[in-house]
């Protein structure tokens, strides 16, 4: 069985994750392609550093040349964003990208990329189900790897200077050289190293590297930059004074920040800072795109800059759409990704690290001074996040409350609006708000509340876990 979330499909390897599995998407593919008439340039697929990843690529490459179409396999590992940047590169129909990406260990997937180097939206992902549910798995032709290979059938390639050349264009590396920057660097055993390290010393930074070795198991630790997963890289930033630590999810698409004094930067603080800076110091135009569950200080920071902030449902495919529509200056989630006009149309957690150091670089202030700059202008805001993991029988529970009898608690706070758009959110008239949403990638129900002071955040989360009877 093959059904996508908002990350494309992922499934527990040994479970969904299966060589029958991957060759079924992959001849799902191939039936789509033939039938929209876009074989002609083939296919390009990568792979991350997680267990079966390099053979999955390797699988799938193999029934698109029983069909004789034309692969490209990019034979080492690499971030996602690379797929991406290629496919739109070379106008490419359609782009795959072997990953999980901060999904625990257990887990392995694969994404899908459309014309442009997009996210492919619900529609496409919708059809490649379709198609995989009329396969006969057992039909499925696979070509040999060597054969393939001399047939031309199968192109192995390694793209990453055109990728890395494409964001040393991007940013101002002269200040940056100029700037003599201490960088703590922390892949989480993923693919950043490389292409971080080779731009950082292009750059003329400082750079120390952890958790730089290939582990499937990422260290024991979900391959995800968060508080909790970033102790390491917080510590060494305090220890050695580096002007800032930079981690990446395992396929490099999100990023995580430790700032100078060692405080994590929520993702959420990513994006403010980087609107922040692209408007005010790089003098651009344009809206922000968050999702529903994204600060909405970046409606704080667009409004003092009379720009608009437009909110759209999580999945990356709908940032990346209005980015598009709007030709928004920055789109992103909570959850780490976030893209920037001119560059990709999908997340990339490396282009962005890049940004961050110019900002130091450009404005000779700390991200902490930044940050304390936004919160003068615009006003502070708080969030609190939580999740929860459940039963079949509770998620349909659940289910039923929020998005079906559509029920809410008692809150004390004036409610302005409630939407329905992507799980329950309330509004209120103080500018706070919270969600209850289930993840799309993982068996999890978030509730994230954002208010003017921790505490009523705090407050109206154990509401929440009260009413849905999560504690």
């Amino acid at each position: 069985m093959i059904k996508f979330g908002t990350g494309g499909w992922r499934a527990v390897i040994g479970d969904e994750f299966t060589k029958k599995n991957i060759q079924l998407l992959a001849q799902a593919m191939c039936n789509k392609m033939k039938a929209e008439g876009k074989t002609d340039k083939g296919m390009i697929i990568g792979y991350d550093k997680r267990f079966l990843s390099k053979e999955a690529m390797r699988w799938m490459g193999q029934v698109f040349a029983a069909q004789e179409i034309t692969t490209l396999l990019v034979n080492k590992s690499a971030p996602t964003p690379l797929i991406m940047f290629y496919v739109e590169k070379h106008e490419m129909p359609y782009g795959m990208m072997v990953t999980a990406s901060h999904n625990p260990a257990i887990y392995n997937g694969v994404k899908v990329f459309t014309y442009g180097g997009r996210d492919a939206d619900e529609n496409q992902t919708k059809e490649i189900e379709d198609y995989a549910s009329k396969i006969d798995v057992d039909s499925i032709e696979e070509m040999d790897y060597d054969e393939a290979v001399s047939k031309e059938l199968i192109k192995e390639i390694y793209p990453l200077n055109e990728y890395l050349d494409n964001i040393i264009n991007a940013v101002d590396m002269q200040k940056i050289r100029n700037a003599g920057l201490r960088v703590a660097l922390d892949p989480m055993y993923g693919v950043s190293e490389i292409p971080l390290k080779t731009l950082l010393l292009t750059a003329r930074c400082d750079v120390e590297t952890i958790h730089d070795r290939h582990d499937t198991l990422f260290g024991g630790k979900l391959p995800s930059p968060s508080a909790s997963t970033l102790r390491g890289l917080m510590t060494r930033v305090i220890d050695y004074g580096f002007d800032i630590g930079i981690a990446t999810d395992g396929d490099a698409d999100r990023i995580g920040v430790i700032d100078d004094t060692g405080r994590f930067l929520h993702p959420n603080d990513i994006l403010v800072l980087l609107y922040y800076y692209l408007v005010k110091y790089k003098g651009w135009h344009g809206a922000v795109v968050r999702n529903v569950a994204t600060t909405h200080m970046l409606d704080k920071v667009a409004n003092k800059f009379g720009e608009t902030c437009y909110e759209v449902p999580v999945g990356f495919k709908y940032i990346s759409a209005k980015m598009t529509e709007e030709n928004a200056v920055i789109g992103g989630e909570s959850s780490g990704g976030l893209t920037v006009r001119g560059h990709i149309n999908g997340k990339d957690g490396i282009y962005a690290a890049m940004l961050l150091i110019e900002m130091i670089a450009v404005t000779g202030r700390k991200l902490s001074e930044i940050y304390k700059d936004i919160e003068a202008e615009c006003g502070a805001i708080y969030m609190e996040e939580r999740d929860y993991k459940f039963t079949k029988e509770k998620k349909e529970e659940i289910h039923k409350i929020l998005m079906e009898d559509k029920q809410i608690p008692e809150l004390p706070y004036k409610i302005q609006h409630v939407s329905y758009m992507d799980g329950s959110k309330v509004y209120f008239e103080n500018g706070g708000w919270v969600i209850g949403r289930f993840s799309g990638t993982e068996p999890l129900i978030r509730i994230f509340c954002e208010m003017p002071t921790k505490e009523q955040a705090i407050e109206v989360c154990e509401i929440y876990e009260k009413f849905l009877g999560l504690k």
